[in-house]
């Protein structure tokens, strides 16, 4: 045992100085290699002298005229170098945009909200609506101060009427009155109206004058006057509260914000007079000399109407507001059909649609005059149903047609729709 633990001491021993004598000759092998250490200048010292001498000569010999030449290839430099920068700043904007534009979907649902997983098949649901805007009492303090005393629950009627519909517009309060509705308010458009309202105990409102649309409110007839609601709304929208629109030619049998539901910037009457036209139906387009393909299904729906719709304070519902206003203020057209095209029409190129998400109500609760008289009054079951409001729309004779229908729903009169055609006599 003694023998072989020496044996193994001797091993070891020659093994360390094997290795310090390949250790010192690596050492050797490097110091000359790199006399000047590993990580050091690779310029020999005398070429660093000489070149340390060199500079010291060149800036004891270097003349003025040199060095303004290069003060102004440095300042030159510096302009260049800035307006880089600023090409760099506005190519970044640019990118910033184009991003923006290629992504909006995606960003407006980061407004909406955190993002979610997608949820199992068939429980997933989006937005029927928009967040509403923040209220701007400084957009119309004197309108804020009226609609804080008028509104309930940040929501109320509003009308505009001037004196060319005084008869219409004494129907109209007094049935809304009759109802139990407190909140609703007139847009006077001229002084007679007003004072017919403060007279009669009608909440009223009369705007600032404004030539643009006080030369149309003077003398306006109907449609006209109902084109002006579009640029009046958006003061009512931007203070926060949701307005349900209604025109002069409306009879109040109950009270329209029990049957509202609430979840679209748009909620509005139908010109519709059956299931098909009020809410929708596949319309397939015969065309023979296509042959096999003859048969071109297309989607129709008759047009919301624009004399009674519930309107919530959203950035789409303003943008639908603007977008109309501005129309009309520059084409010969009718109010309703621009209302319809630009909460349908979708974005195609040279056009971006409307984001708005829209509703439309019962046709058997907010009926049209249409629905009235072709259908209703000629079947027995459906006379026994008491509609929320009925609109004179259909019909140019309205107020003699406004007070039959007082006669038949309130009143009880049963033939008072009878003497009227289904239509009008022209």
């Amino acid at each position: 045992m003694a023998g072989r633990r020496e044996k193994v001491q001797s091993i070891r021993g020659s093994r360390i100085a094997i290795a310090i004598v390949i250790g010192v000759l690596v050492g050797c092998v490097f110091a000359f290699a790199f006399p000047h250490g590993f990580f050091g200048s690779n310029l020999p010292i005398q070429d660093r002298q000489l070149v340390k001498k060199n500079s010291q000569a060149g800036s004891s010999c270097e003349s003025p005229e040199r060095v303004n030449m290069l003060k102004s290839d440095i300042a030159s430099l510096t302009e260049k170098n800035a307006e880089l920068q600023k090409q760099v700043r506005q190519l970044t904007a640019k990118l910033r945009l184009a991003e923006q534009g290629k992504d909006q979907a995606q960003k407006q649902v980061m407004v909406l909200g955190e993002q979610h997983k997608v949820g199992p098949f068939g429980t997933v649901k989006a937005l029927r609506t928009n967040p509403t805007v923040v209220p701007d009492e400084s957009v119309n303090p004197r309108l804020a101060k009226i609609l804080e005393e008028v509104a309930v629950g940040k929501e109320l009627i509003v009308a505009l009427a001037n004196s060319n519909v005084k008869s219409m517009l004494e129907v109209w309060s007094t049935n809304i009155k009759r109802v139990g509705i407190t909140n609703y308010l007139v847009v006077a458009l001229d002084d007679q109206t007003a004072e017919y309202c403060k007279t009669n105990d009608i909440p009223v409102y009369q705007r600032d004058p404004d030539e643009g649309i006080d030369s149309i409110a003077r003398k306006g007839g109907n449609h006209a006057v109902s084109g002006l609601k579009f640029r009046v709304l958006r003061e009512f929208l931007q203070l926060g509260y949701s307005v349900l629109l209604s025109d002069i030619d409306i009879v109040f049998l109950q009270n329209p914000f029990e049957y509202l539901y609430r979840d679209s910037d748009v909620e509005s009457m139908t010109d519709g007079h059956n299931n098909m036209t009020a809410y929708g139906y596949n319309d397939v387009f015969d065309e023979p000399a296509m042959g096999w393909a003859r048969y071109a299904h297309t989607m129709r729906i008759w047009v919301f109407n624009s004399g009674f719709f519930y309107i919530r304070p959203t950035i789409p519902s303003i943008e639908l507001l603007d977008r109309v206003a501005d129309r009309l203020a520059k084409e010969k057209a009718w109010d309703q059909a621009v209302f319809n095209e630009e909460l349908f029409f979708p974005s195609h190129p040279g056009y971006y649609g409307l984001h708005a998400s829209k509703r439309v109500m019962d046709f058997y609760l907010f009926m049209n005059s249409k629905v009235l008289f072709k259908t209703v009054r000629k079947d027995a079951n459906l006379k026994k149903l008491k509609p929320v409001v009925v609109h004179v729309n259909y019909h140019p004779d309205k107020f003699p047609r406004m007070l039959a229908i007082v006669e038949f729903y309130v009143n009880g009169k049963q033939d008072a729709l009878d003497g009227f055609p289904v239509g009008s006599d022209w």
